[in-house]
């Protein structure tokens, strides 16, 4: 039987992580509070992050910038786009 979480993103109750995906407090509280179609959103969103401001998730100041973005995305006013954004057409 799928754990399932009040996620916080989608509003509404759906299938839970698996495993925490990321250490710490910060990885418990997603792990409680974010489901895995959610997380599922992030990682797109944080590829287009990564891409669009040229980071380097190894680098430390890019880092905490991952992080603070992620945690805007799920219990803040949510992470926006860079400026001059335009998705792909599909």
């Amino acid at each position: 039987m799928a754990r399932t979480v009040q996620c916080v993103k989608l509003g509404k109750e759906a299938e839970g992580l698996d495993r925490p995906t990321y250490p710490g407090e910060l990885g418990q509280k997603i792990f409680d509070n974010v489901s895995k179609e959610a997380w599922q959103m992030w990682m797109s969103h944080q590829t287009m992050l990564i891409n669009e401001n040229r980071l380097t998730p190894i680098d430390p100041e890019h880092r905490k910038f991952l992080v603070g973005e992620m945690e805007k995305f799920f219990f803040g006013g949510g992470s926006a786009a860079p400026d001059g954004f335009v998705p792909p057409s599909k």
